[in-house]
């Protein structure tokens, strides 16, 4: 506190702000320019655990994962300059995939704008583009009100990312006590939520009364929304298959008989996408029906009724001719769609059986493959291997490349609930580390796996040593290929063969982690697989288990346009 009792500093203000908000945990990497902001930190009775990551990138896509685990804002911080650069990755990618976390990124005093100050760039410019809200702390009576909104900005209507910037000389002016409140609507998301038009779902559930085949296709929003329960009652009711997105995965269990599994281009399997191409009302729930998910707007194909749920109006009709659209929290248009429903006369529309026919051609091909004794070892056999050690609960963090069509068609997850991540928003390689970090620290009861190819593995292999400084007990598998394999895929599909600039040596990703010291193994038979998996996975430490396995443009990996 600063002498007069009833002011503190703004950094101090900060603190108890983030302290007013619950928030308990942060991720961030210190510099010059965020000295008074670690003061206030170190000094202050808060209960909040910053957690120091290695560089600040890694520090959002923690943050994130942590915010995607808790149903709470992730918070990430860093300093002026680089780290302002740094952190915008898992900006981006929170915002795009309407996580709610917040960047605080220290800067240079507003008194030194213009004069050349070392680290100055237009930090509020330089996130403009790419966040919900943003905004600069120039005016240290303002800041506590400009948190307040930060806060309602990143947790109301489609959540996302917002970014503060925070001057020097912000950091160490003057706060008064009394505006340091929070209001705990925003303490969590999605708050706020919007119901939908009665009209609009009375219309819906004349439509899906009337139908015989119809589809639901599931994108985030119903894991965003923890609308598992409503999903199911409306699935139920109509007696219809539930197909997800890949970021959608979990909405319903894949054991439900009525999961229909991940549709589209990247994970999606023939007998899932001849499902949603017969149907006669696809209905999008929380779900942009982007170019992956429609195999580039290829299914549903044209003629097909369409409902569209989305929090976010302008999603709805975007990409094809709505009949009914309703602009509302997922767990509320369902709930009442659902009571709707229950008004109606409904003939079942064989929905279990439409689900089984695709599972029993895609675990047919499946299953070939994971008894597989071949070498380097099939990314099948891994798949298989993971789904008989792994507890029901457990986490999964995949980066693209190898691991995500894998882990999106073939693992079939037992419980509804945020129990996949992977980056779907802009699919930047490196992901996957940081994030199984931010998930345990989120969630540490249960057993948390991240799953990454050889060139992720470049992209973060430093943040093993904070890892290992917290002692978190996480295992990663790399799938080593000496590849860029999602680009050599489509160059050997599309491009005649003509492999260029796409190989790298290979590293020994045992040797590297254990210089780490996280307990490491080199796999490359796939008979020792399944004992190393289990033993890596039991093991209260850090774990790694490095598997020599095909690369994608040889093996038989569930993406559309490959196999065509």
């Amino acid at each position: 506190m600063t002498a007069r009792t009833n002011e503190m500093t703004g950094a101090e203000a900060m603190v108890r702000l983030l302290q007013a908000y619950g928030v308990k945990h942060m991720f961030g990497l210190c510099g010059d320019t965020t000295l008074p902001f670690y003061d206030a930190l170190a000094q202050l009775d808060h209960g909040i655990e910053h957690i120091l990551t290695r560089d600040e990138r890694h520090a959002a896509y923690m943050a994130d994962a942590y915010a995607r685990v808790t149903g709470r804002p992730g918070v990430c911080e860093g300093p002026s300059g680089g780290g302002a650069t740094y952190i915008l990755p898992g900006v981006v990618e929170a915002n795009e995939s309407s996580i709610p976390i917040m960047a605080i990124t220290t800067d240079v005093s507003t008194t030194a704008r213009g004069k050349y100050p070392l680290t100055e760039l237009d930090q509020v410019a330089l996130f403009r583009p790419l966040t919900k809200w943003n905004a600069t702390l120039d005016n240290s009576e303002r800041l506590p009100a400009m948190v307040r909104a930060a806060f309602r900005a990143m947790t109301t209507g489609r959540p996302g990312a917002v970014h503060l910037a925070f001057p020097f000389d912000t950091q160490k002016g003057a706060v008064s006590q009394s505006e340091i409140w929070a209001d705990p609507r925003h303490q969590t998301f999605p708050s706020e939520r919007a119901g939908p038009d009665p009209d609009a779902i009375e219309a819906a559930a004349d439509i899906l009364a009337k139908s015989r085949a119809a589809v639901i296709v599931c994108g985030g929003g119903p894991v965003i929304a923890g609308a598992f329960e409503e999903l199911a009652a409306v699935a139920r009711a109509l007696d219809c298959p539930v197909a997800t997105t890949v970021s959608g995965q979990g909405a319903i269990a894949e054991t439900d008989p009525l999961a229909l599994g991940v549709v589209g281009s990247n994970g999606g399997a023939p007998s899932t996408r001849a499902v949603v191409d017969a149907a006669d009302v696809v209905m999008f729930v929380g779900c942009r029906a982007g170019s992956v998910t429609t195999e580039r707007w290829r299914s549903p194909p044209p003629g097909r009724t369409i409902i569209h749920i989305d929090s976010d109006p302008m999603v709805i009709g975007a990409n094809y001719q709505t009949e009914v659209a309703i602009a509302a929290d997922a767990k509320l248009a369902l709930g009442a769609l659902a009571k709707a429903l229950a008004t109606r006369t409904l003939t079942g529309q064989g929905g279990a059986a439409r689900a089984a026919e695709a599972w029993r051609a895609k675990r047919e091909a499946f299953d070939a493959l994971a008894l597989s004794h071949d070498r380097p070892i099939r990314p099948e056999v891994a798949i298989k291997a993971l789904m008989n050690v792994l507890d029901k609960d457990a986490v999964i963090v995949a980066d693209p490349g190898t691991p995500c069509p894998y882990f999106s068609a073939h693992y079939r997850w037992p419980t509804a609930g945020r129990n996949f991540i992977t980056n779907r928003a802009h699919g930047a390689l490196g992901y996957a580390l940081a994030a199984s970090m931010g998930a345990h620290v989120g969630r540490p009861d249960v057993k948390t796996v991240a799953v990454m190819g050889d060139g992720s593995f470049n992209f973060c292999c430093g943040e093993f040593e904070t890892i290992v400084r917290h002692r978190m007990p996480i295992t990663a598998i790399v799938f080593s290929n000496s590849t860029f394999g999602w680009i050599k895929a489509g160059q050997n599909a599309g491009f005649g063969q003509r492999f260029y600039n796409v190989d790298f040596g290979r590293t020994d990703h045992a040797a590297v982690a254990s210089a780490f010291g996280v307990r490491s193994w080199r796999v490359e038979d796939p008979e020792e697989l399944p004992g190393v998996l289990r033993e890596a996975v039991a093991h209260d430490g850090p774990t790694l288990v490095d598997i020599i396995s095909q690369p994608l443009h040889e093996a038989a990996a569930p993406v559309s346009e490959w196999i065509a």
